[in-house]
């Protein structure tokens, strides 16, 4: 398909997403009906059974090639003095998942998923938010192209997470923008910032707001304007889950502020995304009861990096064999 602008194949997208397969979760629901077992006694393992069955057009579900996505990339807000981290970080926490150290290889290993490490042009930074855009319509939509392919293989369940020193800032700025509030509103202390680097951060925010304006009540301009290459890359996984019926687990802040766009361009579009847990930042509660995600771990794990999506994942796992299982007992 050829367009005009980068963007309007990705509006056509969202604008005309699939609907999960309704039937398929009732189907699940009344074979765990069917269960030699108290009613509802699995509790939301059953729910997620159904979400499973439904976002993957299976029942029962099965997960045989599920797959961790961690995106990286830098920011050029960070010469705001908004993280304690220097830049290089990000290079350095990719090496390590590369290296096999990092605690997302170690909940891999447990559950026996796959792992990709995305590094998004470290070398060079998003244009600095607070007085540039941080990409240009062509580049994000490229990238968003990019984070589409993580789904080739055949990967049947994709449990997206990111890197990125900085992010916390620019997923703030994505939700105020998308969501509405101010830096105050949404800001925390990332990975470590003090009180002095928290006024930093909102004021950070603040100025993005001011400086886009308008421009910001469209959710991709606003992807393209105050966000960053591992938001446009979840963004793009995400629809490219939601086309070939694939579920989705979302990890931490980012990638929440990422399906945020998505669910400001249509709200229906998450779905088929499960959320993972909630970081220690202060808005992401409220971003997922915006978005209608309810958490599925609460272990107070701020980690990042796909980690907590690779936990839940473990649990996702269980819900489709125990439905698998039950189903052929029913049967």
């Amino acid at each position: 398909m050829t367009s005009a602008l980068p963007f309007d194949d990705f509006r056509n997208l969202i604008a005309n997403l699939p609907p999960l397969d309704g039937t398929a979760g009732d189907r699940v629901r009344a074979l765990f009906a069917k269960a030699d077992k108290p009613k509802s006694s699995l509790g939301r393992i059953e729910d997620i059974a159904a979400w499973l069955a439904a976002a993957s057009g299976k029942a029962p579900p099965a997960i045989n090639r599920p797959l961790v996505a961690v995106f990286a990339g830098n920011h050029g807000v960070t010469r705001q003095g908004i993280s304690p981290r220097a830049v290089a970080a990000t290079a350095n926490a990719v090496e390590l998942c590369a290296a096999g150290g990092a605690a997302v290889n170690q909940a891999c290993i447990a559950y026996d998923l796959g792992l990709k490490v995305f590094d998004l042009a470290l070398h060079i930074s998003t244009g600095d938010i607070t007085e540039e855009a941080a990409l240009d319509e062509r580049g994000c939509a490229a990238t968003m192209a990019f984070g589409m392919e993580a789904t080739a293989g055949g990967t049947d369940l994709l449990c997206l997470g990111d890197i990125g020193v900085g992010n916390s800032t620019v997923a703030a700025a994505l939700l105020a923008a998308v969501l509405g509030g101010k830096g105050a509103d949404w800001v925390g202390a990332g990975s470590g910032a003090d009180e002095a680097m928290r006024m930093r951060k909102a004021a950070a925010v603040d100025a993005a707001l001011a400086f886009h304006g308008a421009n910001l009540k469209d959710p991709l301009e606003a992807l393209r304007r105050v966000g960053g290459r591992e938001f446009a890359a979840i963004a793009g996984a995400i629809l490219a889950a939601r086309m070939q019926d694939v579920p989705v687990i979302l990890d931490g802040f980012a990638a929440t502020a990422a399906a945020a766009v998505l669910h400001g361009a249509n709200p229906a579009a998450l779905d088929h995304c499960l959320l993972a847990g909630l970081s220690a930042e202060p808005g992401h509660a409220r971003a997922a009861a915006s978005l209608g995600l309810e958490p599925l771990l609460e272990l107070g794990i701020s980690h990042g990096e796909g980690f907590v999506s690779a936990l839940a994942a473990g649990i996702v796992r269980a819900a489709a064999l125990t439905s698998s299982g039950m189903a052929a007992a029913v049967r």
